[in-house]
């Protein structure tokens, strides 16, 4: 009831405002992925509580717009409400524009928050309505008129990272985007993204669920650097700390006036600076650029790959007390559900040194929940880990070390035909993406197939990337790279070496079972050519791979060779940290096959 009257108390302010319909993203006024309760406005709405959606509110319709990770989930969370769900046909793409196109007339016009879409998206969709002859109006606080208990901004405390973790001062990473000022025209370099901003000041925080990061702006500039935030989230000393380094602090609700009194060019990424603050920009000022931050940040320095090695070290010797104490209760017949699995990991991670979260709500699915792509276990509606059946497991830590994502699928029993061939695929599917050996500036949608090929085979495939970029301490998806099939955005971006990205492609039978294999890959320099600079990828992740599920008949004698190397690698790199009973569980898992 309370969701019908919020859907009323929107079409009446559509009304005012003379529009026809509203346009509502999943983002934030940083263009965050995730963000903070005070901008869940799809939740709010529809009671979905997915990453990704849109919704479109018009007199006579409310609808979201999600795509296939989401697709079971989002039927669940919506079912009985008065928002219909629409079923993306390709993901990441704009549907809801071409279904609005068709629904409005000539001279209609659509309104949207300014704050809450970037540069890039309204220049699309402007071009798309203003050739079907839809006007677009920007309403700032629309949603707040209407959402009368909007929780406030976040105060997590903001902290400070030691530049033994970060390998480079935060003075040495403003010099170099000075540097980049200096090679054009541009006086400032605006940043709203939160993981940019984290990552140049080497600053953390809590503000975002599973993120550390924290609300900010920054304005850096060859004469000073501004960083406009809360100063009382600040820990003791830090603001004294960023003075010496000439950054000083600003009320985060000034950076408006503050880019609205800009007077010289000023560079900002279109596809993270929102359509408010662009507009504020004096014009002619405005030269729009790919993010100097972002650039920096996706290719790792030798301290955070270093880091990061020591970090999936830990995260195997967690992940072991976890598949141990598993196979434990399994085999006395002690039946556990997905939320105690999750905690239970949660635990032993919290064990390792320089722990300090976790880098996503553990998806841990059993059977026929294994398949909802980004399912996550709550404690009234769970499964319980009982008998014979598939186990999903993607799950990963945030450490002062870096940022780790793992998937693995475990079988309890006997699998079957249908099990195994699936699940080899998937494998053949990884190994393939691993052993790659490519030329210096291939992009992630060159190399995407080669994930599927076995899968398609069988006539099977995955609505999902096969890979996303990974932050070091920070978003455990991040650019400005991907490994996907869209032929745009960040799977155009050139592989570059230092980049660390997810290899996980996977299969999912609705109501039955989910397969994926996830480890992180380093892309690492190979060797030089007559033909060039050759690249290839180093598998980061240390955890052995189910067996018991492989047909060992469609295997080639190099994906044998792969996984005993791998194995070797896992056992020989985890042992020395392990206890006697855990050296002779790892030792067994990874057996030569």
């Amino acid at each position: 009831m309370q969701r019908i009257k919020l859907l009323e108390d929107i079409r009446k302010k559509i009304k005012a405002e003379k529009i026809n319909a509203f346009l509502i993203p999943s983002n934030d006024p940083h263009q965050s992925e995730y963000v903070a309760s005070c901008w869940k406005s799809i939740d709010w709405i529809s009671g979905f509580t997915g990453s990704a959606a849109n919704i479109v509110i018009t007199q006579d319709h409310a609808g979201l717009w999600t795509d296939s990770r989401y697709f079971i989930q989002a039927e669940d969370e919506l079912a009985g409400g008065s928002v219909q769900l629409h079923k993306l046909l390709v993901p990441h793409t704009a549907e809801h524009i071409e279904w609005l196109i068709k629904k409005l007339n000539n001279g209609d016009t659509i309104g949207l928050e300014g704050d809450l879409y970037s540069r890039a998206k309204i220049k699309t969709m402007q071009a798309l309505f203003n050739e079907a002859g839809i006007n677009v109006k920007i309403c700032n606080n629309f949603l707040d008129s209407v959402w009368f208990d909007r929780p406030p901004l976040p105060q997590s405390q903001i902290f400070s990272l030691d530049v033994k973790f970060t390998g480079l001062s935060r003075k040495a990473k403003i010099d170099n985007i000075c540097d980049k000022l200096s090679e054009g025209e541009n006086a400032h370099f605006f940043i709203s993204s939160l993981d940019d901003i984290a990552w140049i000041f080497n600053l953390r925080g809590s503000d975002v669920d599973y993120n550390p990061v924290f609300l900010a702006y920054a304005l850096i500039s060859r004469e000073k650097t501004s960083l406009f935030l809360d100063k009382s989230k600040l820990k003791a000393g830090l603001e004294a700390e960023l003075k010496t380094d000439n950054i000083e602090i600003q009320a985060y609700e000034s950076i408006d006036s503050a880019i609205k009194n800009l007077s010289k060019k000023v560079a900002f990424d279109p596809n993270t600076t929102s359509i408010k603050h662009f507009n504020l920009i004096n014009q002619g000022l405005a030269n729009e650029i790919t993010s100097y931050s972002s650039q920096m940040k996706g290719v790792k320095n030798a301290t955070e790959i270093s880091n990061t090695r020591k970090a999936m070290i830990n995260d195997g010797v967690a992940l072991t007390s976890l598949y141990m104490w598993l196979e434990e209760n399994h085999k006395n017949g002690v039946a556990v559900s997905e939320v105690d699995v999750a905690k239970k990991l949660a635990g032993f991670r919290a064990e390792q040194e320089y722990y300090f979260g976790e880098s996503f709500g553990a998806i841990v699915g059993f059977k026929g929940n294994g398949a909802i792509v980004h399912y996550h276990p709550e404690p009234k509606t769970c499964a319980q880990i009982d008998g014979e059946g598939m186990l999903l497991l993607d799950s990963g830590g945030q450490y002062y070390t870096g940022t780790t994502d793992i998937t693995r699928t475990t079988y309890f029993g006997n699998p079957t035909s249908e099990h195994k061939v699936a699940y080899t695929a998937v494998l053949k599917g990884n190994i393939a993406i691993d052993q790659l050996r490519f030329p210096k500036g291939t992009k992630g949608y060159q190399v995407e197939v080669l994930a599927r090929q076995f899968l398609w085979n069988q006539g099977l495939n995955y609505g999902h990337g096969t890979g996303h970029g990974v932050g070091y301490f920070l978003n455990v998806h991040e650019g400005p790279q991907s490994i996907s099939s869209v032929a745009g955005g960040k799977s155009s971006t050139a592989l570059k070496v230092g980049m660390i990205t997810s290899n996980e492609p996977g299969f999912y039978k609705t109501n039955e079972f989910g397969i994926r294999i996830e480890n992180l890959i380093l892309v690492v320099n190979d060797r030089k050519t007559p033909s060039g600079e050759f690249l290839k990828f180093e598998t980061l992740t240390l955890f052995p791979i189910a067996t018991n599920l492989i047909d060992f008949g469609t295997l080639s004698k190099t994906d044998v060779e792969w996984i005993n190397a791998y194995h070797k690698k896992v056992n020989n790199t985890l042992a020395p940290h392990l206890n006697d009973s855990q050296k002779q569980w790892m030792a067994n898992m990874c057996k030569p096959v």
